[in-house]
Parts: C-alpha cells; sequence; structure tokens
C-alpha cells in the first residue's frame, strides 16, 4: 500500500508533469498496474476479508425474538444468548440488534409554536447534584420559567421539590417578572399532575387552587414529549452550559445571589439565536394578567411537638421555645431564608433558616429563662440583690457567714432574705448593715433579731401620701407660709397676766366641789 507522499508524487509526475507510465515505473520503482490502480482510485480503503463472527450461530434466533417483540432490548436478547452459549462482545450484539430491529414508526414532524406576548410560561426542574454545608449534602435543584414569547428567563435554586416550594418559586417568578401569562405549560410534575390518562389529564387539587388564585390556565404536556416546551428544554441547557460550568459556591443564597447577576447581564441581555433579539427588549411586561394585591402564604407547614427539653425537630435540625409551650403542638413554617413558629395564629419566635443538620437553635436564650423561673434560681437572684445592696457598707465575707448560719438554723433561708430586702426598703442599706454587725456579733441569727435592733435606732421611715379633698379645687390652693412665734409670744404673754392677778380670799377658801349642798349646810 502506497503512502500519501507516493500517491502525491505520482499524480503530479502524470497529471501536471505529463510523464509517461514507463518512466514513472523506472523513476518511482513500481509496477505498472499499481500506478493504474492508484491513477483510477487515489484513495483505497483496507482490504477486508470476510470472517465468521461469534454471533453468527445466533442470528436467527435473535431475528425471531426481535419479530415476536421488536421494542426487547439488547440486554435481554444478550442475557438470552449468554444462556445459550454466546461467547461474544456487548458492541457486535448490540450493533447487530440496532440494524435488524424493525422501524416501529417514521419519525414524525412538529410545527414551532411561536406564542403571542403574555401568552404562555413554560416550567421544568433541573437537577444540579448536591450543595454542602460542612459536610452535610443537601440536593440542588433549579426551578426554571421562561416567557415563551421574549425567552425571558427566570431561574431559582432549590433545595426542594415540595409543593409549597414549587409555589413559591412560581410566586417569585411572577413578581420578578411583573405579571403571569395566560397559559402554563408543564411536564408530568408529581407537584402538578395526579394522572395522565391518553389526552385526559387530573391535576392535583391544590395546585389547581394555586392556578384559580394566580389566573392562569395549566397545560400538561404529553408523556414522553419534550419538544411540547422545547423552549425551557433549551433553557435548561444554556443554563448549564452557560451559568453553572467554574462556579463555586458558599450556600444556597450565594447561588441564586450569582444567578440573578447572570440572568440580569448576560441570559436576558444576550442576542438570542432564533428571535435575533434580546430577551429584555423583546419582552412585554404589559402583556401579563395582574398578580393578586397581597400574595398567598405558601411556606412549607408542619405541625410538631415541643418535648420536655424545650426543643421542637424540624428538617433535621431542633428549634427552643419558651417552657409554658411543653407538651403542646406548634405550627412550623419556613421559607429558603426563616423559620417561624406559630401558635395557631400567634408568631411564637422566628429563626433563620438553617441548611445544615444535627444544629439546635435558642437553647441558650430559653433555658437561661427556665433556670431563673425555678424556685432555688429565684432565691440565688435574692441572695445577689441583698450582696449589692450591702455592698460596701459592711464586710462581703461577714453577710455570706451570716447568711449561712442563719441557713443552720430552723427558719427558712428564702423567707429571711425576703424580710432582709423589705428591712433595706424601709430602714436603708446603712442601718440594715450596721443592724447585721451587731446582730453577728451577738450570735443572734434572724431578720426578727435585725428589725428589733433597727426599732431600737430609730423609727421606720414611712412616707405619707399627700391628702387629698374631695373638692379638686381645694386641692389646687395654696397657703401662705406663716410663722408660729407670734402665737408662742401671745401665749406666754397671757400666761403672765394670769399668774400676776391677785387671788380673793373667798376664791382662796371656798373648796371645789361639785356636791350639791347637804340640808345641815343649809341649816
Amino acid at each position: 500500500m502506497l503512502t500519501t507522499e507516493q500517491i502525491n508524487d505520482l499524480h503530479r509526475l502524470y497529471w501536471s508533469e505529463h510523464w509517461p507510465i514507463r518512466k514513472i515505473e523506472r523513476h518511482l520503482n513500481m509496477g505498472w498496474k499499481t500506478i493504474r490502480k492508484y491513477l483510477d482510485a487515489p484513495a483505497q480503503g483496507p482490504v477486508r476479508r470476510d470472517r465468521p463472527s461469534k454471533l453468527d450461530p445466533f442470528k436467527g434466533a435473535v431475528a425471531e425474538w426481535l419479530e415476536k417483540d421488536p421494542g426487547v432490548s439488547a440486554a435481554v436478547i444478550e442475557q438470552k444468548l449468554r444462556a445459550a452459549g454466546y461467547r461474544g462482545g456487548h458492541s457486535i450484539l448490540r450493533e447487530y440488534v440496532r440494524n435488524a430491529r424493525p422501524h416501529l414508526a417514521p419519525k414524525r414532524a412538529f410545527v414551532r409554536m411561536e406564542p403571542l406576548a403574555g401568552e404562555r410560561f413554560e416550567v421544568d426542574w433541573g437537577h444540579f447534584g448536591a450543595l454542602s454545608y460542612s459536610g452535610d449534602a443537601r440536593k440542588l435543584y433549579a426551578f426554571a420559567l421562561v416567557e415563551a414569547h421574549s425567552r425571558m428567563l427566570y431561574v431559582e435554586f432549590t433545595h426542594s421539590q415540595s409543593f409549597a416550594t414549587f409555589a413559591r418559586c412560581h410566586i417569585h417568578a411572577f413578581a420578578a417578572l411583573g405579571g403571569v401569562a395566560r397559559e402554563i405549560a408543564y411536564d408530568n410534575l408529581a407537584t402538578a399532575v395526579v394522572e395522565h390518562d391518553g389526552r385526559l389529564v387530573r391535576f392535583l387539587p391544590r395546585f389547581l387552587a394555586f392556578a384559580r388564585e394566580y389566573g392562569f390556565y395549566p397545560h400538561a404536556c404529553n408523556p414522553a414529549s419534550g419538544w411540547e416546551k422545547g423552549k425551557i428544554e433549551r433553557a435548561i441547557g444554556y443554563l448549564r452550559q452557560n451559568f453553572w460550568p467554574l462556579r463555586e459556591f458558599t450556600d444556597l443564597h450565594d447561588i441564586n445571589r450569582q444567578a440573578r447577576q447572570w440572568l440580569a447581564e448576560v441570559a436576558n441581555q444576550r442576542l438570542h439565536r432564533e428571535t435575533r433579539e434580546r430577551p429584555l427588549e423583546r419582552f412585554k411586561p404589559e402583556a401579563l394578567r395582574p398578580l393578586p394585591i397581597i400574595p398567598y402564604d405558601y411556606r412549607d407547614s408542619t405541625e410538631a411537638l415541643v418535648h420536655k427539653d424545650l426543643r421542637l425537630a424540624f428538617d433535621g435540625n431542633r428549634y427552643c421555645v419558651h417552657q409554658r409551650y411543653v407538651g403542646r403542638r406548634l405550627t412550623i413554617k419556613a421559607d429558603s431564608s426563616s423559620v417561624a413558629i406559630y401558635d395557631r395564629v400567634e408568631e411564637v419566635i422566628s429563626y433563620p433558616r438553617s441548611w445544615r443538620r444535627g444544629q439546635t437553635f435558642g437553647a441558650d436564650r430559653f433555658e437561661k429563662i427556665l433556670a431563673e423561673d425555678r424556685p432555688a434560681a429565684r432565691r440565688s437572684q435574692a441572695q445577689r440583690r441583698l450582696l449589692d445592696s450591702l455592698n460596701g457598707l459592711c464586710s462581703p465575707t461577714l453577710v455570706e457567714a451570716y447568711l449561712r448560719d442563719m441557713a443552720d438554723s430552723d427558719r427558712s433561708l428564702g423567707r429571711q432574705i425576703s424580710e432582709l430586702l423589705e428591712l433595706i426598703r424601709q430602714y436603708g442599706p446603712e442601718d440594715v448593715a450596721g443592724a447585721i454587725e451587731k446582730a453577728a456579733a451577738a450570735r443572734a441569727f434572724g431578720a426578727d433579731y435585725i428589725a428589733n435592733i433597727l426599732r431600737q435606732q430609730k423609727s421606720p421611715r414611712r412616707p405619707q401620701p399627700p391628702l387629698r379633698l374631695r373638692d379638686p379645687v381645694l386641692n389646687e390652693l395654696a397657703t401662705d407660709p406663716i410663722s408660729l412665734l407670734e402665737y408662742d409670744a401671745f401665749i406666754l404673754e397671757s400666761g403672765k397676766e394670769c399668774d400676776d392677778a391677785p387671788r380673793t380670799e373667798a376664791a382662796a377658801t371656798q373648796p371645789e366641789s361639785h356636791e350639791p349642798p347637804s340640808r345641815d349646810d343649809d341649816r
């Protein structure tokens, strides 16, 4: 077999320089039959020799099985052939089955659909592996919606394909585009279609309720008919090829932030291959139907029992609430950013959404409240208040020792501390500190001893409220200040005059008696 260089030399000498074949024979050292063969057909293929195949004895059986069931797979045929003694390879069997299989039907042709502005949305999901949160892997999905007329695209990544997530993504897409189309086309999604029997479609009841709330007509494509919503199929392929490669993400919020930036700067600004227009310029938001004034609440909702440790479980994590909810079932509503806990319609508390698993939130806060509400904790708080009130007035060691000796007695320590705090309120911390020092020196342990010492020293300070008269006008009167010196001088002057007056004899000798005179006296 000649090389490419030899064939080129042969054709150059014969066709360009017009050498005779005999001269070419001597020059290139080859026979005239070879020269004639390569002049007639420059590209010579390899010589094929028919060799017997290991599949030849079994071709009749394969043809019989294909005639019986034209749709049988090559893998099933291979299993039967192996049992019958076939020792050939996989590739040769698959190629033979593909060529020998009868064509069931000719390929179909389709008419391209170009809806009007605001006429049709197309929706589908795309799976993009998983996102890791410190070792906790969460599956990652992309919700995609395209406006069929302009190819305006909306994308949102999620960790779930639940109905609530599906509905929230619709609401976010409607808000981003400024309205909703008359019709939305779907594949046979489990969150939308319950049953598909030929042309008859039964939708999920709550999906139909969602469609009625937002005023669009749902359209379910036929099974295995992706071309019926080819615009969203190509949009997801474009997302995989143009957005996904060579990117790094930290969490769900970061990937959605990058997706929104890519939509605004690349996807909706590119010159589309089919329309030859930019989607953002071709898009007509005024053609869409208006949205409800108040968006509906489609958060993930479930109920959970509050256990004795103040925790309730949701999505692999535990969230704490106040101890008054222990033993009750509370409602949890969550979206991609927050987890809110409700007691009927009243929100109890809200936490940021965590996509990790095995985490506990709010334990420090509510366990501290629980510890403070216990009787022993209240007693310790009262002790701290007592020590803080007497701080700097007497030795803390002396007060602590006095309280320990008081606790060793038969008295209730909590009640004794409460009475000491009341004495501080009545007499002031300075006097109570001095009384504690005297009681400690006398080895008298008890709040009643402290109160007795204080009563002996001074009266308690009891501020009296001002007297309020019934007539409000009298309450507003202000009296002039009066000096009592004049009254004192008047009393002293009157006393002097009474002492200087001479007493009469009758007055001096007449005894003071209130008895009536007797008959003897009258005689």
